[in-house]
């Protein structure tokens, strides 16, 4: 049955469905020898469908990884500045897979990678709002007046947003560790909603997302995730 190519290319581990769009938008995707456009559609049984000249198929395993994302490394398969990219500490995975979502190069923690587009469609699409769940460490003049300005809707990228849950784990006027849970997550949403009511993140670390938590995995560690896992997302 023929489908939407980036469905496709996504399901057969290539990139994520709007990676897959690029793709196809750069005139580096092919469908029978032709130059594929935007909203073709294509079926891997009867097409030969190949990017950058390669062909693609549908048969890949799917693998679905868990990593607990350092500081000091960017979410992306390959980086443009030579900075070291999270794909780098997948030691003994053979599979390429892909990051769902971002975690900035400052922040850290749960990081899933995938070859699933399907799946990381269903985690990253915000009417999925998914919901995720930060540990951050902030300082600032006036705690307990900052963390009013919180609970109320932040204008980022010229929208009102609002936190789902902020829970107060410590805090002793000047700092605060603080557990703040969002659904649709812009770039860099809770740095920006920090900063605009004066406080300063000094750590963030992504500790849930969905039903998965980080537990003890250590820094720069990885683990597949389990079927039960990816079952109750």
């Amino acid at each position: 049955m023929k489908e939407r190519l980036q469905k496709l290319l996504s399901q057969a581990g290539v990139a994520s469905r709007r990676a897959s769009e690029k793709l196809i938008e750069d005139g580096r995707v092919t469908v029978n020898g032709s130059v594929a456009s935007l909203g073709d559609c294509a079926d891997f049984e009867t097409d030969e469908i190949c990017v950058d000249g390669k062909k693609i198929s549908a048969g890949e395993k799917k693998v679905y990884v868990l990593l607990n994302k350092p500081k000091g490394y960017v979410t992306t398969l390959k980086d443009e500045k030579n900075r070291k990219c999270v794909t780098d500490l997948l030691t003994g995975l053979e599979t390429r897979v892909y990051p769902v979502g971002r975690l900035d190069i400052n922040s850290e923690g749960l990081l899933i990678l995938t070859n699933d587009g399907d799946f990381a469609y269903r985690m990253t699409h915000p009417s999925k709002e998914v919901r995720k769940v930060y540990e951050v460490s902030v300082t600032g003049e006036n705690i307990a007046s900052s963390l009013e300005m919180l609970a109320l809707p932040v204008l980022v990228d010229g929208v009102y947003v609002t936190a789902k849950d902020i829970n107060v784990i410590s805090s002793d006027g000047k700092s605060a560790v603080l557990h703040i849970t969002i659904g649709e997550g812009r770039n860099r949403e809770i740095r920006r909603m920090c900063n605009t009511c004066d406080l300063y993140v000094r750590r963030l670390v992504r500790i849930k997302e969905g039903n998965l938590e980080l537990g003890e995995l250590k820094p720069g560690r990885w683990r597949y995730l389990k079927r039960s896992e990816i079952a109750n997302i």
